[in-house]
């Protein structure tokens, strides 16, 4: 069984066929796809999804790269999406929320105030609900590390990481696991090939970021979730392990993170 932990199955690049991707993922062995919101206008249509793929689950969260157009109100639409969606065994996490500071315009700033506003906001309501989080953490690890030193939550994902050892070891003790995906596949990512060769397995969980961080045999097309299991076996060979002893570790950390994640994926 593998579980990807991270995958924008409602992106446009699907064109509708976001179920048949979903069915398509089963077939390989995906058992869970974990489908982050990025803004409100979103939050109702992750949540559908979940419900209509049958390995679909959702966390709910106003991305960093969507704070410009979001409104101060959309936090208490998401409180109230969040509040409503703790009886749904679908639901797994605040997310997608963080800090990007690879966009220019993004680093500094209003911009920069505001998504740092939006991200501790989230952090608060994550702390309140006792629900893990699904971080962006582009080129703003230790940033990110300042406000979760500070507003404790129960732990959560590093989606797409890519910082140093040192930062990967303070995520790991603030209960973080960390999100490898297609990137990792590329030989030349050498230091993302470091961190997944040498970190913990136990710290490590697989993702796509579908569509987007293809690997390396698909890129440039559109990433899908069922492409889990061959960049579960390039983590294999990186770290001389079985596809199969990597599968059941990683969807383990991913369980012990995401503790709502359904115990029917089992099945």
């Amino acid at each position: 069984m593998w579980i990807d932990t991270h995958c924008h199955l409602d992106a446009g690049e699907f064109d509708g066929n976001s179920l048949a991707i979903a069915a398509q993922a089963a077939q390989q062995g995906v058992a869970l796809i974990v489908i982050p919101a990025v803004a409100r206008a979103n939050f109702a249509t992750v949540a559908a999804l979940a419900q209509q793929a049958a390995n679909g689950v959702y966390a709910l969260g106003i991305h960093p790269m969507y704070v410009a157009q979001a409104e101060v109100d959309d936090l208490q639409v998401l409180r109230t999406a969040v509040e409503a969606a703790l009886s749904d065994p679908r639901f797994v996490a605040i997310g997608e929320i963080g800090l990007d500071f690879f966009v220019p315009e993004l680093k500094q700033g209003e911009l920069r105030d505001k998504q740092e506003f939006f991200y501790t906001e989230q952090l608060k309501l994550a702390r309140e609900f006792q629900l893990p989080v699904l971080l962006h953490v582009r080129r703003s690890q230790d940033i990110i590390l300042k406000h979760l030193r500070r507003i404790r939550v129960p732990g959560g994902i590093a989606h797409a990481f890519n910082g140093s050892f040192q930062q990967a070891q303070t995520f790991i003790e603030l209960g973080f696991r960390l999100g490898f995906g297609g990137a990792m596949t590329f030989p030349r990512a050498l230091q993302i090939r470091r961190l997944a060769s040498e970190l913990p397995l136990a710290a490590i969980v697989l993702e796509t970021d579908a569509p987007d961080i293809a690997p390396a045999w698909l890129h440039p097309q559109p990433n899908v979730p069922a492409q889990i299991p061959r960049i579960g076996e390039v983590l294999a060979q990186l770290r001389n392990l079985s596809p199969a002893e990597v599968a059941e570790a990683t969807s383990f950390n991913a369980r012990q993170v995401l503790s709502r994640l359904p115990a029917w994926s089992h099945a």
